[in-house]
């Protein structure tokens, strides 16, 4: 199980129904995951996130480290607590994993990557970081917290001192600022505003108790799936991989060929996709009629070609299925897909499907 056993206990108190997620015991919901996700679209809702892996990164060389290991340019950071959203890429352009950078001073950044990436982010990281002399420091001993939706940002305020609180509320969108013992970063994975909190482990329970006395709803792994989902966000292993690249998986927005001169890794790779064209392409589904799409479900295109479905979930806030399907590019507003021996019409949309509480597409 996780290594915060604090809140490890509390999710059971709670009523947790728990999971094994890459290793970590997580709750999947407390009671109504369909509650929980409108708890996060109406009000607040607090996720236990602690499986990320938090790094910290120190040296002279950090930032040509980074400017080499990351797609997206990392010299768009020079604000203390700014935030950038990258893939990390192989030689072939394959996607490594998707991670959040902080930068905190010139020799000092922060990465908070994907829990089932781990072991392979540490291991390339560090090679590359051994032969520049930085640093590298998992944050073992914080836990973190997602806070999020529209009331999220000020109910958190109610747990901090004055100063704090008005350094938190001060905080831009995908900025992050160490406020006493707290990292809050404006940062979220639900296509709603709020904040995600990295704090001392043995301070979690109790902040989370805290946070549910202050009207934030307890939230588990199977709401933030149908929100990320909404918000047209991808999850690692699904929508992407070391076998996609980022023109095909929605992320060609991460992807920074400015300046020219800098060398990141699967940049040669991607320039020749560019130049050809990316053969596929992911696009957002609507399934009209009641059956739900799913994860590795074959997609039909009209004059022919397949793809297949990444990501597929009910959508509470639709009232229908949604999904993410990589498919050949000329792919046009209309496909088939595959449920249960049934070929059924979807419509193609273009993600995201909510943000803010607003429903984005025609239903």
């Amino acid at each position: 199980m996780g290594r915060h056993t604090c809140l490890y206990d509390l999710h059971l108190a709670l009523g947790a129904r728990m999971v094994d997620f890459n290793g970590w015991d997580m709750p999947v919901a407390y009671g109504s995951q369909i509650d929980e996700h409108h708890a996060v679209r109406r009000a607040a809702g607090v996720f236990d996130i602690s499986h990320m892996c938090v790094v910290d990164l120190s040296g002279a060389r950090t930032r040509e480290l980074l400017a080499g290991l990351l797609a997206n340019d990392v010299g768009r950071l020079s604000i203390a607590g700014r935030a950038l959203y990258s893939c990390m890429l192989n030689d072939h352009a394959g996607v490594i994993d998707d991670l959040i950078a902080y930068y905190l001073a010139e020799d000092y950044f922060r990465l908070v990557v994907n829990a089932g990436t781990r072991d392979k982010d540490m291991a390339w990281i560090g090679a590359h970081a051994e032969r520049l002399d930085v640093k590298l420091l998992e944050r073992r001993d914080l836990a973190m917290l997602a806070v999020q939706g529209p009331q999220a940002r000020e109910r958190c305020a109610t747990l901090l001192n004055s100063e704090a609180a008005c350094g938190a509320m001060a905080l831009k969108p995908f900025f992050g600022a160490q406020l006493g013992e707290w990292f809050i970063a404006r940062t979220g994975y639900t296509g709603e505003d709020g904040f995600e909190i990295m704090l001392p482990a043995g301070e979690a329970g109790s902040v989370w108790q805290r946070l549910n006395a202050a009207g934030v709803r307890s939230c588990g792994l199977g709401a933030r799936d149908t929100l990320r989902l909404e918000a047209g966000l991808n999850l690692y292993g699904n929508d992407m991989d070391e076998q996609t690249q980022p023109f095909e998986s929605g992320l060609g927005w991460t992807v920074a060929f400015e300046p020219p001169g800098r060398d990141f890794i699967g940049r040669a790779a991607l320039e020749q996709i560019r130049a050809h064209g990316s053969e596929r392409k992911q696009v957002g589904l609507v399934l009209d009629e009641r059956a739900v799409l799913r994860s590795h479900q074959r997609v039909l295109v009209e004059g022919g070609g397949e793809g297949e479905v990444t990501s597929g979930t009910f959508s509470p806030m639709l009232g229908r299925s949604i999904g993410l399907a990589r498919v050949p590019a000329a792919t046009a507003d209309a496909v088939q897909v595959e449920v249960r021996g049934r070929l059924l019409p979807a419509r193609v949309v273009q993600p995201p499907f909510v943000r803010h509480g607003r429903v984005l597409i025609a239903t």
